[in-house]
């Protein structure tokens, strides 16, 4: 970084990756694929992009990536793909459609999935791709949202050998604060879920308790200091509460869309595994009149808005 506050222009590749070092590439550069990939850039990793709109690739290329034409490209010119789309169906399409990652050799290469997707769906896709080129998997849903994605601040929970798992943590560390492993593939979905689970509620509990101090006339934007050490403290208490207060859902923490798939995925598992979800299952339906009120792409913060007395 020049003292101008400006970056240089990306060195050449074989002096930022010494020998034994890894070629990086990321896929899916949206709400966090972008900061997370100009954490990879800003520790001075060599890293290909890819991305479904353009408009997103040209920011990161301005300052050091090299944009790959198409999925089998980014594979063909790198050891280890990130990736973060949005549901199981794009995972889908950029593996095993045209061009897709499934097309470019692939043994001794890893795909590492940062997307939020069914276990089930993880483990098959792993399979499948194994087959189809001998890339190995990992599943890595992330929790922290875009602030987490800025700061490096994530938290990672993974699926996969632990071989795999140690070979990339080097570089997910660049871009996230912890990375666990928590068992085959498919773990790190699960415990996504999870994640989940005590987040969806959170938003949906945190709206209620906001709404009744503003309606009760008191000043809500002091419940985080008034409640800051008590056992109501949380670091989403801190971060969402003054957000829903003064309606600040630009750039969103995350969809609502999202969120209700996430939902949805956990009353699916809960229910194959007869394991009974009454509180996720609630915050669910409330994520789904969000939906239809505010929109699928609204901030998931916006759950606050259905209770806000109509004028």
């Amino acid at each position: 970084m020049r003292c101008d506050g400006r970056r240089q222009p990306m060195a050449d590749a074989s002096k930022i990756n010494p020998p034994g070092v890894e070629r990086l590439g990321y896929l899916g550069l949206g709400l966090m694929g972008t900061p997370m990939t100009r954490r990879l850039l800003d520790a001075g990793h060599q890293v290909a992009v890819w991305n479904r709109s353009e408009g997103k690739v040209a920011p990161l290329v301005a300052v050091g990536a090299k944009h790959a034409a198409k999925p089998r490209d980014l594979l063909a010119d790198s050891d280890i793909v990130f990736m973060c789309v949005t549901d199981a169906a794009a995972v889908e399409d950029v593996i095993f459609g045209s061009e897709g990652l499934a097309a470019a050799p692939g043994a001794g290469k890893l795909v590492v999935d940062f997307s939020s997707i069914h276990p089930d769906a993880a483990r098959d896709l792993a399979t499948r791709l194994k087959a189809a080129n001998g890339a190995g998997w990992i599943d890595a849903p992330v929790s922290g949202g875009t602030k987490g994605a800025e700061e490096g601040t994530l938290a990672i929970m993974a699926g996969g050998d632990a071989a795999d798992i140690e070979r990339v943590r080097p570089y997910v560390l660049a871009m996230a604060r912890r990375l666990t492993h928590m068992g085959p593939t498919g773990a790190g979905q699960t415990t996504k879920l999870c994640n989940q689970v005590i987040v969806g509620c959170a938003m949906a509990v945190l709206a209620e308790a906001t709404r009744l101090a503003v309606n009760a006339g008191i000043d809500a934007n002091r419940l985080p200091e008034a409640l800051a050490g008590g056992f109501a403290d949380s670091i989403p208490l801190q971060l969402f509460v003054p957000r829903m207060v003064q309606g600040i859902h630009s750039p969103p923490l995350g969809h609502i869309a999202t969120m209700l798939k996430d939902l949805d995925t956990v009353a699916d598992v809960a229910q194959t595994t007869s394991t009974p979800v009454p509180m996720a299952s609630l915050a669910g339906q409330l994520f789904r009149l969000a939906k239809a009120a505010r929109g699928p792409d609204a901030d998931a913060l916006e759950i606050y808005k259905l209770s806000a007395t109509q004028g």
